[in-house]
């Protein structure tokens, strides 16, 4: 056991690495304090699911405008600097929200505002500190950075909405934005206590002779690549059928079930405890996960996903979200491993901000589509038929990576039931032939 501990939590003995998951971690908790909040609020000024997938949209339109530039940025500049400056003004948005919501002056639009200016600021950190994490840790660490800094998102996830019920339900939502706010300064000072000549990054050179990192050069890199192109186009999907669960949780506790805040917490921590099992388990990777990995865990996030919104039991929901929260982040996290990992660094800024694009850019469309959707035809529609459109995606991503790869899929039964994936040289090899199954074939 201390063995493994120590293999998952080894980039931690990294100082840099340290500091930068220990602000994350904070500001994290009070992002999801503030955003668990902000539904909430929309609700009390009187929104509908509809008006909550419009606050979503806006927070993500940035996304689309902005992230292929702050790849750029990250690949030209200093990714540390960049990081302190975006981390600043979302601090300043904070504290300015938290003044106008306690003082009681906050309106719908309000509420619109700010989501667009935050996401300003997301918009130009997100891929900046998706890319940082190279420049923390040696090569061989990435994998194991990577998981950590997935188990210290969903570590947030967990605490935040359960502090967020909680404080909602005995101070209302004015002292949680304040308390959010304050936890924003975390990184900044995690950034400027971190040691420059310690990370791992080549000298910048002098603007003046600085190669121009373009964007169209990074989009190019990834189409010539079909192992970066797979995850990408399935994280796009799924990102806009099933990603959607702060709309749609938010709605299925106000209108499915008739239930308050602290059930909407509930649903939040059981998905974010769900999730940090799964970036654990998914951090102790030593190497690139295949993109068979990548398919199946997407597979059965889909199935977790129908199987929640057809269940018409308060608790059977609250214990479906905890595998459904699991295999999100395992697909998740393997196909942002299965990226990251294959990018040459030069590239690296980029090629992640397109991922961000593909991950939360689709949001603008999906969160106002699947609000109304909820608003029309119940929440718990909306999730099972988002997990019906994203498993039969996922399906026909894996017949084209069969088809590609000239792979097949074989179920053995004996000696244990498993499903191999075999090349198809070997396939056509009857199993009498005395050719041992396992020696040319991979386990999903």
């Amino acid at each position: 056991m201390r063995a493994r501990l120590n293999t998952t939590f080894q980039s931690l003995q990294v100082r840099n690495y340290r500091l930068f998951a220990l602000g994350q971690l904070v500001k994290l908790i009070g992002v999801w304090m503030m955003f668990t909040t902000q539904d909430w609020l929309v609700f009390q000024l009187g929104g509908t699911a509809a008006q909550l997938g419009i606050v979503t949209a806006l927070q993500f339109t940035p996304v689309l405008v902005l992230t292929l530039l702050s790849g750029r940025l990250a690949d030209r500049y200093d990714k540390r600097k960049i990081l302190f400056v975006a981390n600043f003004a979302w601090t300043t948005l904070c504290i300015l929200f938290s003044i106008l919501v306690v003082s009681g002056a906050a309106q719908l639009w309000h509420v619109y505002v700010f989501a667009t200016l935050l996401g300003v600021a997301s918009a130009v950190e997100t891929p900046v500190r998706q890319s940082f994490v190279s420049e923390l840790v040696e090569t061989r660490l990435l994998p194991n950075a990577l998981g950590l800094s997935a188990a210290t998102f969903n570590s947030a996830r967990v605490v935040g909405p359960s502090l967020a019920g909680i404080a909602i339900a005995l101070f209302d939502v004015g002292p949680v934005f304040v308390l959010s706010a304050v936890l924003a300064v975390a990184p900044l000072v995690c950034l400027f206590r971190m040691r420059p000549a310690e990370l791992y990054r080549s000298e910048l050179a002098t603007a003046a002779t600085r190669e121009p990192a373009k964007v169209i050069d990074g989009l190019r890199y990834v189409r010539q690549r079909p192992d970066l192109m797979l995850p990408m186009v399935l994280m796009s999907v799924l990102a806009f059928t099933l990603f959607n669960f702060p709309v749609t949780l938010q709605a299925l506790a106000k209108t499915g079930f008739h239930t308050g805040a602290a059930s909407f917490g509930l649903f939040t921590t059981a998905v974010g405890l769900g999730a940090l099992v799964g970036a654990l388990v998914g951090g102790t990777r030593r190497a690139r996960p295949s993109v068979y990995t990548v398919l199946a865990s997407a597979m059965v996030f889909s199935a977790f996903g129908i199987l929640v919104g057809i269940l018409p039991v308060y608790w059977l929901v609250v214990a479906a979200l905890v595998p459904t929260g699991f295999f999100m982040v395992l697909f998740a996290q393997a196909a942002n491993q299965r990226v990251q990992l294959g990018t040459d660094a030069a590239f690296r800024g980029r090629v992640m901000a397109l991922w961000v694009l593909v991950f939360m850019g689709v949001n603008p469309v999906s969160g106002p589509l699947v609000g109304w959707f909820a608003d029309r035809y119940g929440a718990g529609a909306a999730i099972w038929l988002g997990g019906a459109a994203a498993l039969v995606a996922t399906t026909l991503a894996l017949a084209y990576e069969l088809r590609r790869s000239g792979n097949r899929l074989r179920i053995l039964l004996r000696p244990v039931p498993s499903l191999r994936i075999v090349p198809l040289a070997a396939a056509a090899v009857p199993m009498a032939a005395g050719v041992p199954a396992g020696s040319v074939s991979e386990r999903v």
